[in-house]
């Protein structure tokens, strides 16, 4: 129904054994080049296509979409949309059911999987119980106990946490090498995908392949920034100290970047020169969570004694391990889960035994899944819902919910149905719907997972103009670099603690918060050792207040 293709003139040829990345915007096409690639294109995506596809020298129109996954194991982005087992065993299980294995070897195998991904204490566990990434892991698995040529993962990092999402490329690239797989990434989170090395990378913008190449002569090119795609912060610390970089200085990987020692001079001369920042008042206390403690039937210790206090007009980033009850805290927050100990306060008034309807009127929720929250079936309609709920006129319904879709990136799709968007665009419908809703409090759960870095940028500077207006924003988060740019302040959750409750950059510096939250380091922090600056942890700080000012200019 649209009147240009989704793809245009796509020619590529992935060699076997290869292992690739593709990159591009949102909306750029790389999702329905996977379809085209697993089969989803045109079995369950109908349209109108031209050109030829061959896997393995065979045409996927001549093959049905059960041929095509014997030869290609796809991981969604949208994970629920490929569970099929109730539990995470039978989920595991399920394609060496079909295949009749025996059941000896079928436990033993999924035993073997499970264990590989680290998901093996939950196979008799409800798929639907488990966090998103957890639920990622599952559905890794569930491709990795099939043997194909093949595997196609679409944005395999999107709900893993730091940790976690390095554990993920560590296997990946463990299968590539013991298995030699060919292997198709499509990821927004470039920096952590080149943990391990890549053959090539193939950027697509609208439709299009506009380049493709040697990970070193990618990024030592403008091509990123030029498409809107976030480069390695290290790379961007370099670009700042205007450091030319080559494919020789091996850009792709922080760990053999080669710096000359004038490279490091006029790097340390760059972060001695950035003007340092100044502090901030504090303002009264607008939500505050005391001696909280909740648990799920089968889950005795979810969230045991936390205490923080939310004070008007901050961002607060909420970061941890899959699984550390993060989203419950968000949930119990709202209502949406009731508490056994502790109390909530919203301006000092106790909103413990309020109803979810009553918070929903100051305190607004953008859950992790937007499939979780999407009703209706037009977009237009989807972010007005809550406002005509409200008996708001309707002309001031189109004003409002006109101006939020413009900021969310989604103003000319207004009148499109919800589904024929990608998952990352759904989730900005989400964001939009709630948006405009102007609620004072906003509590966020991966508000920027599946964006290319145009829109996490315009979604974030949307936020901060809500922040700066005095709606007070807490993020859960597993982006080192949401966290370091945009909250001041970060709580650490970890075996149902709150572990701590520091600045983000005083979060990074510590070894033992790191371990117990399964963060990472940014690679700035190595990037400061390679140049011998003594201070890692402001130069950290230097650089996020300077890129912070650099792409607010862009406004």
């Amino acid at each position: 129904s649209q009147k240009e293709p989704t793809l245009i003139d796509i020619n590529l040829d992935i060699r076997a054994g290869e292992k690739i990345v593709i990159v591009g915007p949102s909306g750029s096409g790389k999702s329905t080049l996977a379809h085209c690639i697993n089969g989803l294109v045109p079995f369950a995506y109908r349209g109108e296509s031209s050109g030829t596809c061959q896997i393995k020298g065979q045409e996927t129109k001549e093959l049905d979409i059960f041929q095509i996954s014997q030869k290609v194991g796809t991981v969604l982005q949208d994970l629920d949309g490929q569970f099929i087992g109730l539990s995470v065993g039978e989920d595991i299980a399920f394609v060496l059911e079909n295949d009749v294995v025996a059941q000896d070897e079928m436990k033993e195998r999924v035993a073997q999987v499970a264990k590989m991904v680290n998901i093996e204490e939950y196979l008799t566990d409800s798929i639907h119980q488990l966090s998103g990434g957890q639920k990622q892991r599952v559905s890794l698995g569930g491709v990795l106990v099939n043997d194909v040529a093949v595997l196609l993962f679409d944005e395999p990092l999107a709900n893993l946490d730091p940790a976690t999402g390095k554990h993920a490329i560590e296997l990946i690239d463990q299968l590539h090498r013991q298995t030699n797989k060919t292997i198709v990434i499509i990821e927004h989170r470039l920096e952590d995908v080149l943990y391990r090395d890549v053959d090539r990378i193939i950027v697509m913008e609208e439709g299009r392949i506009v380049t493709e190449g040697a990970p070193g002569d990618i990024l030592a090119s403008p091509i990123l920034s030029q498409t809107h795609l976030r480069e390695p912060l290290y790379l961007k610390a370099l670009e700042y100290a205007q450091i030319p970089l080559t494919p020789a200085m091996h850009p792709e990987n922080i760990e053999r970047l080669q710096l000359t020692n004038k490279n490091m001079e006029q790097l340390r001369n760059w972060y001695h020169q950035v003007e340092r920042k100044t502090t901030e008042t504090q303002e009264e206390a607008v939500l505050k969570v005391e001696n909280l403690s909740f648990h799920y039937s089968n889950q005795p210790n979810t969230l045991n004694d936390v205490s923080f206090t939310l004070h008007k007009g901050e961002m607060v980033s909420i970061v941890g391990k899959n699984g550390a009850g993060k989203s419950t805290l968000a949930k119990v927050i709202c209502g949406f889960e009731r508490h056994q100990k502790g109390h909530i306060f919203y301006q000092n008034e106790d909103i413990s035994k309020s109803t979810i309807t009553q918070r929903a009127e100051v305190i607004g929720l953008v859950m992790q899944n937007p499939n979780q929250m999407i009703s209706k079936h037009l977009i237009f309609d989807e972010v007005a819902f809550g406002l005509r709920l409200r008996g708001v006129p309707e002309a001031e319904i189109r004003e409002r919910v006109e101006n939020t879709l413009k900021i969310c990136g989604l103003y000319s799709f207004r009148n499109w149905p919800i589904s024929a968007l990608s998952f990352g665009q759904k989730k900005r419908v989400t964001i939009a719907s709630v948006l405009v809703l102007e609620p004072e409090v906003l509590l966020l759960d991966e508000p920027t997972a599946g964006q290319d870095y145009r829109h996490y940028t315009d979604i974030m500077q949307f936020l901060r103009h809500l922040n700066q207006q005095g709606v007070t924003i807490l993020m859960i988060t597993h982006d080192m670099h949401l966290m370091l740019e945009y909250t001041p302040r970060t709580l650490v959750i970890g075996e149902g603690k709150l572990l701590a409750d520091k600045s983000a950059v005083e979060v990074l510096d510590s070894p033992e918060l790191i371990e117990k939250a399964n963060l990472k380091t940014t690679s700035l922090y190595q990037l400061a050792e390679m140049a011998n600056i003594e201070d890692a942890q402001d130069f950290v700080s230097t650089f996020i207040r300077y890129d912070k000012e650099v792409r607010r200019s862009w406004q």
